[in-house]
């Protein structure tokens, strides 16, 4: 949720025909509406969240003193210009702020709220917990890795308490983490694409399953033809507002690539490709993670996790001295969690896979702690 929705902002608006349309899209502000001329004359006293300014409300030159005037405010607000065909003067002043925002004309109310909103929740960007998106895909079919993301998840959200986790099934064809869990899958990919700009926590919320003592699931129906119809701006969307609400999301990945697994991995913190301890998958894991090192150069270094490893091994087994953790094989735990419908670590607490997925859990995360490197994740 954010800050603009649960307080009530102060907003001087310089041009008091776009008042009325302020006070409609933001109920809950508190609103002072001057002329620009007015605005330079007897400034207004007092701390504003944001000053929205209508670029048909004054000439150009004056307006450039206004947002002038705006940069000298302390604190500075966030300033949104709003208004059609503007000039390069007024660009020029709008860069002389820390933020500031340009709303095109003619626009719908929902979107000078969703512009006004982003700018006063800016603010408190520093004061937010980062997020941290894992990604993980599997090097050869039936690897785990879905069992590796549903228990990461699970483990993530009990760690950090309800709300704060998210899975994400990119599976969209036939993902299989709805079942794993005993959940509904709600995520209605088709449909967002239609329009994924307007994507928010809001929309996110509505296509959300929140698994009892676990994470929130955004999970998609079968749909045979889920990625030739869903685009990467709707991923990238999805993932992006994700990484707004929860403090953790983990994102089980297609094994095949799409147009956008490389935008995914790019915005990922962490890639972790599953293999089993056989050459054929060892093989396909090397060749997959230094696919994808090639593509990120200097981004994104994955790790290999060994998932189904035997206790005991008959004959030659590969070196495990690439892989950063392996999982230990128990199959008849990992069944009946799958039957009844939940997390390994739910049902059989005591599993040597959840031993080991922890230990594995206690190696990233203070890696995560260490790393916060602010960037735009899922676009190029």
């Amino acid at each position: 949720m954010s800050r603009s929705a649960l307080t009530s902002p102060r907003i001087l608006v310089v041009g008091p025909a776009l008042s009325a349309l302020a006070q409609t899209a933001m109920p809950r502000a508190e609103i002072s509406a001057v002329t620009a001329d007015e605005a330079l004359a007897h400034p207004l006293a007092g701390a504003f969240d944001l000053v929205i300014l209508d670029a048909a409300g004054a000439s150009p030159e004056v307006l450039a003193e206004v947002i002038a005037w705006v940069a000298t405010l302390r604190p500075a607000p966030p300033a949104l210009l709003a208004g059609a065909h503007l000039p390069a003067v007024l660009f020029r002043a709008l860069l002389k702020l820390s933020r500031s925002d340009v709303l095109e004309a003619p626009f719908a109310l929902v979107d000078l709220a969703r512009a006004a909103g982003e700018l006063i929740d800016g603010g408190a960007d520093e004061a937010r917990p980062k997020s941290r998106c894992w990604s993980v895909l599997g090097a050869v079919g039936g690897a785990g890795a879905t069992t590796l993301a549903v228990e990461l998840a699970t483990l993530l959200a009990e760690r950090s308490g309800p709300g704060q986790t998210c899975l994400v099934d990119l599976n969209l064809p036939d993902g299989a983490a709805a079942a794993y869990l005993g959940a509904t899958p709600n995520l209605r990919l088709t449909d967002a694409s239609v329009t994924p700009s307007r994507l928010d926590a809001t929309v996110l919320s509505a296509f959300t399953y929140r698994v009892a003592g676990g994470p929130d699931l955004l999970a998609a129906p079968r749909d045979s033809t889920a990625f030739e119809t869903v685009d990467a701006a709707t991923v990238g969307r999805i993932l992006e507002v994700a990484c707004e609400v929860y403090r953790w999301v983990v994102v089980d990945m297609p094994r095949h690539r799409q147009p956008w697994t490389l935008d995914v991995l790019a915005g990922s913190d962490e890639v972790l490709v599953v293999s089993e301890l056989t050459v054929p998958a060892l093989l396909s894991a090397r060749a997959l993670a230094g696919e994808i090192e090639d593509a990120l150069a200097g981004v994104t270094v994955p790790r290999i996790v060994l998932n189904r490893l035997s206790a005991r091994a008959f004959g030659p087994s590969p070196s495990l001295g690439e892989a950063e953790r392996a999982i230990t094989s128990d199959w008849e735990a990992a069944a009946a969690s799958v039957n009844l419908g939940g997390a390994i670590s739910r049902h059989r607490p005591r599993s040597k896979i959840v031993r080991d997925v922890q230990a594995l859990l206690d190696k990233m995360v203070p890696a995560a702690a260490e790393a916060a490197k602010p960037r735009r994740r899922f676009g190029r």
